[in-house]
């Protein structure tokens, strides 16, 4: 088994071998927002660099934390509602990242970098709380 094959199971699955969970979705969510706010942090050290590797692992991280959502909406999902769930899912996961777009643009033109990268970091802690609301009994 390979090291990426390896790494993405320890990370994806609990200590008991189960499937993705909301606290699993929070867990990734909260190191995925570690990721802005540590570039905004070193931004002035070497900007290109933080710039192109901050990216890079920050897209690595989103690329788990919306398999682990998609998971857990499939999994959520009423079997006669599927696909009026995920449809749901993927109208608002589109419109949130069309404010984000249009909200990180204007954060950039107004306040720069440093603030753009803070406040993503914020949506990002926010989203992690939020997924813990979503009651157990939905996910089972």
């Amino acid at each position: 088994m390979g090291l990426f094959r390896q790494a993405h199971l320890k990370i994806m699955r609990s200590k008991k071998g189960s499937n993705p969970t909301s606290s699993t979705a929070m867990k990734l969510a909260i190191a995925l927002a570690g990721i802005p706010f540590v570039m905004a942090w070193q931004l002035e050290v070497n900007p290109e660099l933080i710039i192109v590797v901050g990216l890079a692992l920050f897209g690595v991280m989103f690329a788990l934390n919306s398999a682990v959502h998609s998971y857990l909406i499939v999994s959520a999902a009423t079997h006669d509602g599927t696909s009026k769930d995920v449809g749901f899912y993927y109208m608002a996961n589109a419109g949130g990242r069309l404010l984000g777009t249009v909200l990180s643009g204007y954060v950039y033109q107004v306040a720069g970098m440093e603030a753009c990268l803070i406040i993503a970091g914020c949506f990002i802690l926010m989203s992690a709380a939020l997924v813990l609301k979503v009651p157990k009994a939905v996910l089972n």
